[in-house]
């Protein structure tokens, strides 16, 4: 890693902290980060990058195999030590770039400038003994105690593999899984008012990032190997939007005509809203609106870049009805606020975050925008309830309780979709149509 090693290492601790005892999400300590350190080689950057969400992801594991290795168990290390041992064994195990031995001196190093010189000894100990030992590591039995070996293996935590359990096969949870921690590139959407797929494919190879296509949906494509999507002028022409193909299904399923008018209650970052205005080819109107004054500008940022006109962003609480909206949309999406367990991939932190509890929680939030929201829904129009996560408590459940209590309202189809490696996230969605 050059001259600057201790400098990447330091920072890499500096986020691990805060993420980890702070409570910050690690995308933003991650991107406040490099924001901040803008002078780094890419290497580097993509070095932190790596090491930061590499150690998050495969954070049950690693702590399982410190605790192999170490007198101290882990949640009674200091929390700097904490950091410092398990970004070091993410590196031993998943760099083969970095030799061991600057694995362990770096780290040594580290605890030294911070103030730790009496346990220099203790971590050299431990980080040696682990990098001699690393091929030789004792799973938890599979046969015997199969959640604890998925959990251990592909650190998830054993609550959600319970809740999985309730509806899917062990080997249906172990491609979940998989999934979650391959290398995914990323879908992107073609805005095709202003470009074609052909032509944008094209200009993006030119910029030697490497394009996919997918087999099902026409407009989307798949990229990797390339810096930051702010650096991809293409982007920042708004020719196309990052978007997960799965999520794409919302507005493919909702088939607006032109001229509909279109009420999207929780939008923000604006995807499936901007993807609802292409559609109708400037005409009609998209309302985006979610709840507070940073989301609805994260929208608007996105509208300016992909140059809509039929679409504005609103702030407004989805909990509250507004009377004169009453009856009046042709289509409402409410992709709703939900435990995310079918995101893990992108977002590992919410698997640490997330209770069963908070489930539980968000599942009576969404019955409570469903009831209110579903009063602006036109007879003969569309409600699109939808959520990034696994759950059937926030899902199939959430739509029969809805269809009980709103007899007015049919479903049209619903679908659970599933994690699939280096394609899409979990997904769930629902059609429902309301009687004329």
């Amino acid at each position: 890693m050059g001259s600057s090693t201790v400098n990447v290492r330091e920072l890499i601790l500096g986020v691990l902290l805060e993420v980890t005892r702070d409570g910050e999400y690690s995308h933003i300590a991650i991107r406040n980060t490099l924001d901040k350190y803008q002078y780094l080689e890419k290497q580097e950057r993509s070095f932190i990058k790596r090491v930061c969400e590499g150690t998050l992801e495969h954070m049950i594991w690693i702590d399982y195999v410190i605790d192999q290795f170490s007198k101290v168990k882990v949640n009674k290390m200091k929390p700097v030590i904490r950091c410092i041992l398990r970004s070091s064994v993410y590196e031993l195990k998943y760099m083969d770039a970095v030799p061991a031995s600057a694995t362990c001196n770096e780290a040594v190093r580290l605890a030294q400038k911070k103030g730790f010189h009496n346990l220099k000894g203790f971590v050299n100990g431990v980080l040696r003994n682990i990098s001699r030992n690393l091929d030789h590591i004792v799973l938890p039995d599979q046969e015997k105690d199969p959640v604890t070996y998925l959990s251990v293996t592909y650190s998830m935590p054993i609550w959600i593999l319970e809740l999985w359990k309730k509806s899917y096969s062990m080997e249906q949870i172990e491609a979940f899984l998989e999934a979650f921690l391959s290398e995914t590139p990323t879908s992107i959407r073609v805005n095709t008012l202003r470009t074609t797929k052909e032509a944008l494919k094209q200009e993006l190879e030119a910029e030697q990032i490497h394009v996919l296509e997918d087999a099902d949906l026409p407009n989307a494509l798949f990229i990797e190997h390339y810096d930051s999507l702010g650096r991809i002028s293409a982007f920042e022409e708004g020719k196309f939007y990052v978007q997960d193909i799965s999520s794409m299904q919302v507005s493919l399923w909702a088939d607006p005509k032109p001229g509909d008018y279109v009420l999207d209650v929780c939008a923000a970052p604006g995807g499936k809203s901007i993807h609802m205005a292409e559609l109708m080819q400037q005409t009609g109107m998209v309302e985006a609106r979610d709840l507070t004054e940073y989301k609805v500008s994260l929208i608007q940022e996105n509208i300016q870049r992909c140059q809509l006109t039929n679409i504005r962003a609103v702030q407004a609480d989805a909990r509250i009805l507004e009377e004169e909206k009453t009856e009046q949309a042709d289509i409402v999406i409410a992709d709703l606020p939900c435990s995310g367990l079918g995101v893990l991939g992108k977002k590992s932190d919410i698997k640490y975050k997330m209770t069963a509890e908070n489930c539980r929680e968000l599942s009576a939030l969404q019955k409570e925008i469903l009831h209110t929201v579903q009063q602006y829904v036109k007879p003969g129009g569309i409600l699109m309830y939808s959520t990034c996560t696994i759950n059937p408590g926030e899902n199939e459940e959430n739509v029969a309780w809805f269809l009980k209590e709103h007899p007015d309202f049919r479903l049209e189809r619903q679908q659970q979709i599933l994690p699939q490696k280096r394609r899409n996230d979990g997904f769930f969605l629902a059609k429902l149509v309301k009687l004329q």
